[in-house]
C-alpha cells in the first residue's frame, strides 16, 4: 500500500511521497509540481483540472470554478455550464474530489503503481464539518484517508526534519484562502506543537481585492454589475499587480475590462496602506497562540514562513518587527506543507529513516457540552471539557447531575468552539443516557471526552448510580450520508478527466483563447492566426516535432502575455 501526502489548497494544490531520499514532490502533466486548484468542464463536457481551467476562468465563466476550498463543508453548490445546454450542480468537497482525482492520476503516472491511500493536510483552524468534508473529498475521489495532518504542523515536520537540532519556532501559513499559525518546540527529535490558531477567512485573495476594490473606485467601475468574464479579468489583473509589487515599488498596468481602457500605476506603499486593515487581523490569530503557549514574541527563536502570500514585503517586515528577527523562507513557502505531508506518510508507514522522529499536535478548538450553571434552567451555556490546544492524544472528564426531580435522562449534546452560548458553536452530535427518577442533583453522569492524534473525539457517558454506558466516537462522519457519498461516488466516477496525454494542448489553448479575449484589433487577429495554426499542426499526423511546434506556440503567448498587462 502507498500512501501520499496531498496539499489541497485555495490556489494551488501539490501532491508528494515518500522516498529513500525523503519526501519529493511529483510533477503534474504538465511537468509542473503546483496545480492550480480550479475545475472546469469543456466543449465536450470532460472535467478540466488546473492550468487549462485557470486560463478559462476568463473565457468562459460559466463554465469554470475556483476558490471553492473557502466554503467547504457548507451545503454551497456552484452550477457549471456543461455540453449541449446540460449543467452540472457540485458541492465544494466534490470539486475538491475532481482536483483530488487529477492528482492521484499524476501520482499513479509517476510512481507506476496504483494509488489508493492519502494523508491530506488542511488549515489548521478547519472545524469538525470542514474536516469531515475534506475527507468526503477523499471518499469521492476514491482515497483511503488516512488522517488529515494541520498545515502548519505538516510545514514543521518539512522544517524541522533537517533544519534545526532544539528551538522554538513559529509557523506562519498565508495561503490564498486562509491564515494558520503554530508555535513548536523541538528537542531531542521531538516536534510538539505548543498551540495553534487562525482565520479561514484571511489569505493572499484578501489582499488582491484590496487592489479590486481600489481599481474599481479609480476607474469608476462596478464590480458587482460586471459580467463574471469582467470580474474574473479585474481579479487577474489586481493579482498581477499585487505580484509584481513583491519585487518592485510601482506596478503600471494596461488593460480593457467592460469596454473602459484601464491603466495607470499602483504604487506598493499604497498597496500597504490599502492592506492595513488585513495586517491587523493577522496579528489576532498570532497573538492568541502566544498567549495560548504561554510565551512571548522574543521567546521564539526561527519564524517560518508558509505560503504564497507571505512573499509579500509587508508580511515580512510586519513579522520582522513583531519578531524582533527576519523570517526565514529559504524553503519554497509554496511546496513546504505538501513536502511535510510525505514526512507524515513516512511517519505513519513507520520509516526506518523516521524511526527517531516524534511528532505531537493539539487539538486546535474547544470541546464541551453545553449545561446549566446557575438557577435559571433556561440558562445554558458552554462547560468546556478539553480546552484548545490541548495536546492530544488527551482524555479528559466532568460530571454532571439532574436538574430537576424525577428526571429519567441526562441529553448531552456536543460542541466545538470557542463561545459561551451554545448556538455560537458547532454542534457535533448528541447523547441520551437514562438515569434513575430521583431529586434533583442526586443522580448524575460522568462525562469523558478522549480525542486522538486523527482528530477523531470519543465521548463516554456513564450513570453515577448504575455504572450503564454509553458511547459515541465522533469519526469522519460525513456531511453527506453514506448512501448519498455512494450516489455522488457514481455519478463523479461517470463524469471523465480531460485526457492527460492532452493536458499540455489543452492548457495552451486555453491560454490563447484568454489572449484573444484581452486583445484588440491586429494584436487579435493575430492571436487568431496561432491558434488556427496550432490546432491544424498538431492534428496533421505526419506532423513528428509536436514538443517544437508547443515550445514555439508557448513561446509568442508568452510574449504577447507580457504585453496584455504593461508593467515597466
Amino acid at each position: 500500500m502507498t500512501s501520499v501526502g496531498i496539499d489541497l489548497g485555495t490556489t494551488n494544490s501539490l501532491i508528494s511521497y515518500w522516498s529513500e531520499e525523503g519526501p519529493k514532490l511529483i510533477p503534474n502533466a504538465l511537468g509542473d509540481v503546483l496545480t492550480p486548484s480550479v475545475v472546469g468542464i469543456d466543449d465536450k463536457g470532460d472535467i478540466l483540472i488546473g492550468k487549462a481551467a485557470k486560463e478559462r476562468l476568463i473565457t468562459h465563466p460559466e463554465h469554470t470554478v475556483s476558490d471553492f476550498k473557502r466554503t467547504m463543508g457548507s451545503d454551497k453548490q456552484v452550477t457549471l455550464g456543461g455540453k449541449q445546454e446540460q449543467n452540472y450542480t457540485f458541492r465544494p468537497e466534490e470539486l475538491s474530489a475532481f482536483v483530488l482525482r487529477s492528482l492521484k492520476a499524476d501520482a499513479e503516472i509517476h510512481l507506476g503503481m496504483n494509488i489508493t491511500n492519502a494523508i491530506i493536510s488542511v488549515p489548521a483552524y478547519f472545524n469538525d464539518i470542514q474536516r469531515k468534508a475534506t475527507i468526503d473529498a477523499g471518499k469521492l475521489a476514491g482515497l483511503e484517508v488516512d488522517s488529515l495532518i494541520n498545515e502548519p504542523t505538516a510545514a514543521a515536520l518539512a522544517y524541522g526534519l533537517n533544519e534545526v537540532e532544539e528551538s522554538q519556532f513559529l509557523i506562519f501559513d498565508l495561503g490564498g484562502g486562509t491564515f494558520d499559525v503554530s508555535i513548536l518546540d523541538k528537542y531531542d527529535n521531538i516536534m510538539e506543537v505548543r498551540a495553534t490558531a487562525g482565520d479561514n477567512f484571511l489569505g493572499g485573495n484578501d489582499f488582491r481585492d484590496q487592489l479590486v476594490t481600489k481599481l474599481t473606485e479609480d476607474h469608476k467601475l462596478d464590480f458587482e454589475t460586471l459580467n463574471r468574464a469582467d470580474q474574473n479579468r479585474l481579479n487577474r489583473l489586481a493579482e498581477i499587480i499585487k505580484q509584481d509589487l513583491s519585487s518592485r515599488d510601482t506596478s503600471n498596468y494596461a488593460a480593457t475590462i467592460a469596454e473602459t481602457e484601464l491603466k495607470g500605476s499602483i504604487t506598493r506603499e499604497s498597496f500597504e496602506e490599502l492592506a492595513a486593515n488585513l495586517r491587523r487581523r493577522l496579528r489576532v490569530p498570532i497573538e492568541r497562540a502566544i498567549n495560548d503557549a504561554t510565551l512571548r514574541p522574543e521567546n521564539i527563536d526561527n519564524v517560518v514562513l508558509v505560503g504564497g502570500a507571505s512573499r509579500m514585503p509587508m508580511i515580512r517586515r510586519m513579522v520582522g518587527r513583531l519578531f524582533q528577527k527576519l523570517p526565514l523562507s529559504h524553503l519554497n513557502p509554496d511546496e513546504i506543507v505538501a513536502l511535510g505531508a510525505a514526512v507524515q506518510t513516512g511517519l505513519k508507514a513507520r520509516d526506518v529513516a523516521l524511526e527517531d522522529v516524534v511528532m505531537t499536535d493539539v487539538c486546535p478548538y474547544t470541546l464541551g457540552t453545553s449545561a446549566v450553571v446557575d438557577d435559571n434552567y433556561e440558562n445554558l451555556v458552554i462547560v468546556p471539557i478539553i480546552e484548545r490546544n490541548a495536546v492530544v492524544p488527551i482524555s479528559q472528564s466532568q460530571k454532571f447531575y439532574t436538574i430537576r426531580d424525577k428526571q429519567k435522562e441526562i441529553n448531552l449534546d456536543i460542541y466545538q468552539g470557542e463561545n459561551m452560548r451554545p448556538e455560537d458553536n458547532i454542534l457535533l452530535g448528541n447523547l441520551r443516557v437514562e438515569v434513575p427518577p430521583d431529586k434533583a442533583g442526586i443522580e448524575g453522569v460522568d462525562v469523558r471526552f478522549t480525542y486522538d492524534i486523527n482528530g477523531a473525539l470519543e465521548v463516554e457517558v456513564t450513570s453515577i448510580s448504575t455504572k450503564k454506558t454509553v458511547r459515541k466516537i465522533f469519526k469522519n462522519q460525513a456531511n453527506l450520508s453514506d448512501e448519498e457519498l455512494e450516489q455522488r461516488f457514481k455519478a463523479l466516477s461517470g463524469i471523465k478527466l480531460h485526457p492527460r496525454e492532452h493536458a499540455e494542448n489543452a492548457a495552451l489553448l486555453a491560454k490563447a483563447e484568454r489572449i484573444y479575449a484581452e486583445s484588440l484589433r491586429t494584436q487579435r487577429d493575430y492571436v487568431r492566426s496561432l491558434i488556427l495554426e496550432f490546432e491544424q499542426q498538431i492534428s496533421d499526423q505526419s506532423n513528428r516535432d509536436i514538443d517544437k511546434i508547443r515550445e514555439n506556440f508557448a513561446n509568442s503567448l508568452s510574449e504577447l502575455d507580457n504585453n496584455i498587462f504593461d508593467m515597466d
